[in-house]
């Protein structure tokens, strides 16, 4: 088979893959820097800092596909009586994802708000709980799939296909719960972890006349580790593992990333890390932080035997988050290592 009928055989798989099977769920490699889709318990879970807003971009697959697939997510959360309540807080937010696959046959949009509640045990730990409710839609343009009665051996020539779709959109309600933990017994160390179970109402997604359960989106479950430890007054280091399973898929994403401080005060930040998606891909991330504005990029390099197809191209990915103060708390002791 050439390369060129090798592609568009890849790509035929995987868009029937989406359309077929239990789709898996949007993600990012840069987790750490997507608080609000990996937990709703990480609404105002800010450690450093009273609101954050950020932005991700995730380009895949450009290698194997003409039109790659692009992920792109937006959010923002703040912390709310703060000092209301003595030992806790509320934290609201909300999170815009949009996914295109390849020439934009396949489209999802998803608006979440979100909600969660931060109470401290004593003086060094906080235990946090929250849920999300959001709406989902995705659509396709049939116009521009292909399926396997259309290819002819060579080419995809057959205009006439059997398959019929009863749906080119759909929509449904979706509902995601998690629970965080956070320990900080000195100021240069802090640890945190947290589980999450996303689709809890197990929403029906499907373009096809089904009338059985086959098209309900099973339960995804996350759970994350992560750790901030500053070794010296020029660096902080934040190892963290990420865990997802949906179904029969499992992820798991491991690495560390660190931040050097150019300045007396932290205005200026050096950042780089390394992450690993196991039996997937290795992804180096380098960035910039200057005024509590962090800029990162990272590409994952694929290692699995999808390397023959894509020459181990897999993905870029962007993010931008920035974090803040309120006017009247600028002088707030944060619960995490820091540079100021």
């Amino acid at each position: 088979m050439k390369g060129k009928n090798k592609i568009s055989l890849f790509t035929l798989t995987g868009l029937l893959f989406a359309l077929t099977m239990h789709a898996q769920d949007l993600h990012f490699s840069q987790f750490f820097n997507s608080p609000l889709t990996t937990n709703p318990a990480n609404t105002g879970f800010i450690p450093d800092a009273d609101y954050r807003l950020g932005a991700n971009y995730r380009n895949q697959w450009s290698a194997v596909m003409t039109v790659p697939y692009k992920t792109t997510s937006i959010f923002g959360d703040a912390q709310l009586l703060r000092d209301k309540l003595e030992t806790g807080w509320l934290g609201i937010g909300g999170v815009l994802l949009s996914d295109v696959a390849g020439s934009g046959s396949l489209r999802s949009t998803k608006i979440y708000g979100s909600i969660a509640y931060h109470q401290q045990l004593g003086s060094s730990s906080l235990l946090s709980a929250g849920f999300n409710i959001g709406w989902a839609n995705k659509r396709i343009d049939p116009s521009k799939l292909k399926f396997p009665d259309q290819f002819d051996g060579k080419f995809f020539d057959n205009p006439v296909t059997a398959v019929s779709l009863n749906n080119t959109s759909v929509s449904y309600m979706d509902v995601q719960a998690g629970m965080n933990y956070a320990y900080f017994p000195q100021e240069n160390v802090y640890i945190n972890a947290g589980y999450s179970i996303h689709h809890v109402n197990r929403p029906k997604e499907t373009f096809f006349d089904d009338q059985t359960n086959a098209g309900r989106i099973p339960m995804r479950h996350i759970g994350f580790l992560n750790a901030i430890l500053k070794v010296n007054e020029r660096v902080i280091i934040n190892p963290n593992a990420y865990f997802s399973t949906q179904s029969k898929a499992t992820e798991l994403v491991v690495g560390l990333n660190g931040n050097y401080n150019l300045t007396e005060t932290g205005e200026k930040q050096l950042v780089a890390g390394l992450y690993y998606r196991l039996g997937d891909a290795i992804a180096p991330m380098v960035g910039f932080e200057l005024n509590n504005i962090k800029f990162t990029f990272s590409y994952d390099a694929t290692l699995s035997s999808l390397n023959k197809f894509n020459n181990y191209r897999g993905a870029s990915e962007f993010s931008i988050v920035k974090k803040g103060f309120y006017p009247q708390r600028q002088n707030r002791q944060t619960m995490c290592p820091t540079f100021y």
